[in-house]
């Protein structure tokens, strides 16, 4: 059974994750053509929307994610628990050991 929510603002992710939504790639081509939506590739590009607040290690160390909301990250192709949203889109809860990179655009 699943279970649609109503937005991404009402999932707090626990301990060290993070949940992102991947950013669209554009369906249309330089010389303005529009592609056809199952032709539009995934990017490995997403934005950061909630945080978990990290853990404590077997060492007692507080370990914090290494990211916070509004940042751009580079996430795996494959992986991470993909929620459905009742407006259709998606967002995906990775830990934050599987965001591959942090995108720092200046």
């Amino acid at each position: 059974m699943s279970t649609l929510l109503k937005s991404a603002k009402s999932i707090v992710p626990l301990m060290d994750r993070v949940l992102v939504q991947r950013i669209k790639a554009e369906a249309k081509t330089a010389s303005g053509l529009f592609l056809p939506e199952k032709n539009v590739s995934k990017l490995n590009q997403a934005t950061v929307l909630a945080v978990g607040p990290g853990f404590t290690d077997a060492n007692g160390t507080k370990v914090v994610p290494q990211v916070k909301a509004g940042d751009q990250v580079l996430i795996p192709q494959f992986g991470g628990s993909t929620v459905k949203l009742n407006n259709d889109d998606e967002v995906i809860l990775f830990r934050d050991s599987e965001i591959l990179a942090k995108i720092n655009e200046s």
